[in-house]
């Protein structure tokens, strides 16, 4: 169970934006917007949450219904990420894919050259390109013994 926060104030609301990185939205003449602080974030699908800080920036607390609005609208959190967040710097999981670790690869004129000598396809898959080109020598090396 979620343990109780105090309400969120428009100081908390700037952090949590500083802190995930939000860029901060300037207007047609490149200042940055006045009657409102606001915040954009390009999501890595291509969506790009937008949020706004009514000014001044300070300890003005948020109604409730207007603070869950701008958590599921605006924000896209919960209430305990977004507290994780402010007070802890835990960013949010934004289902970003996770790049999956490099898989070790033999070029081509190895594999070819090895499969040339009879190496099977799954022998080549399990070494990476320093061990195909010693195993390549060793069997010319070894050829006429």
């Amino acid at each position: 169970m979620s343990e109780k926060r105090p309400p969120a104030t428009r100081e908390h609301h700037d952090r949590f934006c500083e802190t995930e990185e939000w860029v901060l939205v300037r207007g047609a003449s490149g200042k940055p917007v006045t009657h409102h602080r606001t915040y954009e974030l390009t999501l890595w699908d291509g969506r790009i949450l937008r949020t706004r800080i009514s000014r001044p920036v300070d300890r003005s607390e948020y109604a409730a219904a207007m603070w869950s609005h701008i958590l599921r609208t605006q924000l896209e959190v919960v209430h305990d990420v977004f507290w994780a967040c402010v007070l802890e710097g835990v960013r949010p999981d934004r289902g970003e894919p996770r790049p999956l670790p490099p898989r070790r690869s033999v070029p081509l004129y190895l594999r070819d050259a090895l499969r040339d000598q009879g190496v099977s396809d799954d022998d080549i898959l399990g070494l990476d390109a320093a061990g195909a080109a010693e195993l390549l020598a060793r069997m010319y090396t070894n050829r006429g013994e």
